[in-house]
């Protein structure tokens, strides 16, 4: 997030940063998960990826349509962290070795960007309370709750094949976070 160049007057102003923050998150993210399932080896987890690639461009749509409701144009902040996490999805991309511990891999740097972004959507559902636009609040909600969703579908896969075809000491999908 570029909070240094930016300035604040009040909590919209934030509201809006936030959500071109995420907007280009949710871009980013789109142009990384086609990238993921083709890396993935195991067909649940390629099905994951695609699956949430379609949610995604659900989740672009949306933020469109809450720019609109509050009157702005759809605009990218560029999401450093995002821009990180995604770097990091590409190391698993490329990574060699056993498929299932790649795999495991790619869950885990998967499950970091589904964590940010229930951290974001969270923090713009409740600026949108407190700025009174309930409608908006909603609408963000049920991206959160997808989000949610995704994550817990990951740590599902995880653990019940991906860990388990893996040699051992690998971790992943174990979050149980949202």
């Amino acid at each position: 997030m570029a909070f240094m160049a930016s300035e604040f007057k009040n909590l919209n102003d934030l509201f809006v940063q936030q959500l071109e923050d995420l907007y280009d998150a949710e871009k980013r993210i789109t142009e990384a998960l086609p990238k993921m399932a083709e890396a993935a080896s195991s067909q649940s987890l390629k099905t994951a990826f695609n699956d949430h690639l379609q949610e995604t461009e659900r989740h672009v749509t949306r933020l469109e349509d809450v720019f609109k409701r509050i009157g702005c144009e759809p605009k990218r902040e560029t999401c450093m962290a995002m821009k990180g996490l995604l770097a990091e999805g590409e190391e698993m991309i490329r990574a060699k070795g056993d498929n299932s511990v790649r795999d495991a891999g790619l869950i885990a740097a998967a499950q970091r960007v589904e964590h940010y972004e229930m951290a974001g959507y969270g923090t713009v559902r409740t600026f949108a309370k407190q700025l009174g636009m309930t409608d908006v609040a909603r609408i963000l909600q049920q991206t959160l709750d997808e989000e949610g969703a995704a994550d817990k579908k990951l740590s599902g896969i995880a653990e019940s094949s991906i860990n388990i075809q893996s040699p051992t000491g690998v971790a992943a999908g174990a979050s149980n976070y949202a």
